[in-house]
């Protein structure tokens, strides 16, 4: 974070819980939250081991504040804001999440959806990490519906559910090494918004 003082810019500090955080986003993004272990975050973040452990008492509290952040910097700020931008139009917004995605997907550093990565980790239904990966899971199903709405889809729930279906086949399509899955997933959602009625192109 950088503020402004006068007539120049300064850096402000960052805490070891904040080093913390910036570690486990990188490691957990990267390589999953399995195979990250709070030592390798501690030496990725170059802090004392008690200063993890005064800020998250366990893995889990690190892996749910990996979810969090990784819930306003991808779905929110990411996603969202940026499909958005991209249509005028609720369809077209809809659409725009595959023109995201096919960029995503050709990025060197592409790491796919860590909510389902995570969720598909933890098989224990009661476990506050798989509830809270579903959770963020919702959360997009919300926002899909709520695109659906503006659309004029009669059954916004039942849309939103198949469109992210096709979100979530074309990222594991991806990891398979399909170059074209977003824009395969794409043509489906232009036939999908056009079996409820709704013209898309």
């Amino acid at each position: 974070m950088t503020t402004t003082s006068g007539g120049g810019s300064r850096r402000s500090p960052e805490s070891g819980g904040d080093r913390i955080r910036r570690a486990a986003y990188e490691l957990f993004s990267r390589n999953g939250v399995r195979d990250v272990g709070v030592d390798a975050v501690i030496a990725h973040a170059g802090t004392a081991k008690m200063t993890l452990y005064r800020t998250f008492p366990s893995k889990d509290d690190l892996i749910l504040d990996f979810l969090r952040r990784r819930e306003r910097l991808w779905t929110e700020e990411w996603l969202q804001r940026e499909s958005r931008l991209r249509g005028e139009r609720p369809q077209d917004q809809l659409l725009a999440i595959f023109d995201l995605f096919s960029e995503w997907f050709a990025r060197s550093d592409f790491e796919g959806c860590a909510f389902l990565t995570t969720m598909m980790t933890v098989n224990d239904p009661a476990s506050p990490v798989r509830r809270a990966s579903v959770e963020h899971l919702a959360n997009i199903r919300g926002y899909l519906r709520q695109l659906a709405e503006e659309a004029g889809v009669a059954d916004a729930d039942h849309f939103a559910r198949q469109w992210h279906v096709l979100m979530k086949g074309s990222i594991m399509a991806a990891h398979e090494g399909d170059a074209d899955a977003a824009s395969a997933a794409r043509e489906l959602g232009v036939l999908l918004l056009r079996s409820h009625g709704i013209a898309a192109d």
